[in-house]
């Protein structure tokens, strides 16, 4: 098992929903982007989901993108983003990495080339939001010989049949979009999202993230339970932004107080 496997199985026994964070490699630069990333695991994120910069990020709202074209402004290349996760493991051995991204970086680093340097720097997944089911199998195949999940998506929209197409063969976790759109700009309904994931569930044994419109510690908690993973982004990207690191972290714990509590109540 890799990180995201062992973490998954420990989530999984506890009984609790667990915090995902997410955040553009490389925003506002290397080096705070670095010291963030190394905080994030004590302070309770059980994944890291970090952002592979990107000229056209078009699946992200206004505060996500803002974030790419910082980190691009500071040099930020997918190659330095390899480099952010090899750091990171210089003091971080256990907290997942999940890699999430458009295909466009991936093709012109080298698909094989890309998964084999991802894994060995120390990522556990990759996502690829652009990646169409019906394209996805040479990538899956090139990640597996890699040691890397590829992690597939469902969308609000998607019928069963689709459901099960998109699911086929995925591994490590399924991530839902809690809404229709793009990320950070419109407030899911926990209630709406809890009929999705169950449907989702028809076709996959695998755990279930939650994201997008994820955008307080009461939605994250009414979440909690019916989701697997719980995928915070857009909001701690702005609080990074606006304040600083420091009340990124605050934040942070404050979602996953919110999480074990919520785990604790109904336990």
């Amino acid at each position: 098992m890799n990180r995201l496997d062992d973490i998954l199985s420990r989530l999984r026994e506890q009984r609790r929903s667990g915090l995902v964070c997410y955040f553009t490699a490389g925003d506002p630069d290397f080096s705070t982007s670095l010291a963030l990333l190394r905080s994030l695991g004590a302070a309770g994120a059980d994944v890291i989901e970090l952002g592979l910069p990107f000229s056209d990020p078009v699946a992200d709202g206004p505060s996500i993108q803002a974030a790419h074209l910082r980190a691009r402004a500071a040099g930020q290349t997918v190659a330095r983003t390899l480099d952010l996760v090899a750091a990171l493991r210089e003091t971080d051995v256990s907290t997942p990495v999940v890699l999430m991204g458009y295909l466009n970086p991936v093709m012109q680093y080298g698909v094989d080339a890309f998964m084999s340097d991802a894994a060995r720097v120390g990522a556990d997944a990759l996502l690829l939001v652009d990646l169409p089911v019906e394209h996805a199998a040479p990538y899956r195949e090139s990640a597996r010989v890699a040691g890397l999940h590829l992690i597939a998506m469902t969308a609000p929209t998607s019928d069963d049949l689709r459901i099960g197409q998109v699911l086929h063969e995925a591994s490590g976790f399924v991530y839902h979009t809690a809404v229709v759109g793009t990320t950070g700009v419109t407030h899911c309904v926990p209630a709406e999202v809890g009929k999705a994931i169950t449907r989702v569930r028809r076709h996959t044994t695998l755990p279930v993230a939650a994201g997008f419109g994820i955008r307080d510690a009461a939605q994250a908690q009414a979440l909690a339970g019916t989701a697997d993973l719980i995928v915070v982004g857009s909001q701690l990207i702005e609080l990074l932004a606006s304040q600083g690191v420091e009340e990124v972290r605050q934040a942070v714990r404050r979602y996953a107080e919110c999480l074990e509590e919520r785990s604790t109540s109904v336990g």
